[in-house]
């Protein structure tokens, strides 16, 4: 008995990819013996950073990939930058 496979698409979250990115760049950096516990610990900081009033990473991503694909850069992004610097 076989299935057809359906034709679905999936689309990526929006700061989706940033955010693995920023895990990527992490764990090359710093070369853990556990990867999967250390995505772990590295996405609890995450969480916690953003609950204490931090930006979201992933809305920050999402803004990032926005801009990426459009100029001039959106209205929240410089308006988040301008609050960083």
């Amino acid at each position: 008995m076989s299935i057809a496979a359906a034709n679905t698409s999936m689309r990526v979250p929006a700061g989706f990819r940033n955010l693995l990115e920023g895990l990527a760049r992490e764990v090359l950096r710093e070369q853990p013996t556990d990867v999967v516990a250390f995505a772990a610990q590295y996405f609890q900081k995450l969480l916690e950073s953003r609950e204490a009033g931090g930006i979201d990473p992933v809305a920050w991503g999402a803004m990032l990939e926005d801009d990426r694909l459009t100029w001039p850069p959106s209205e929240g992004l410089k308006e988040a930058k301008d609050t960083e610097g």
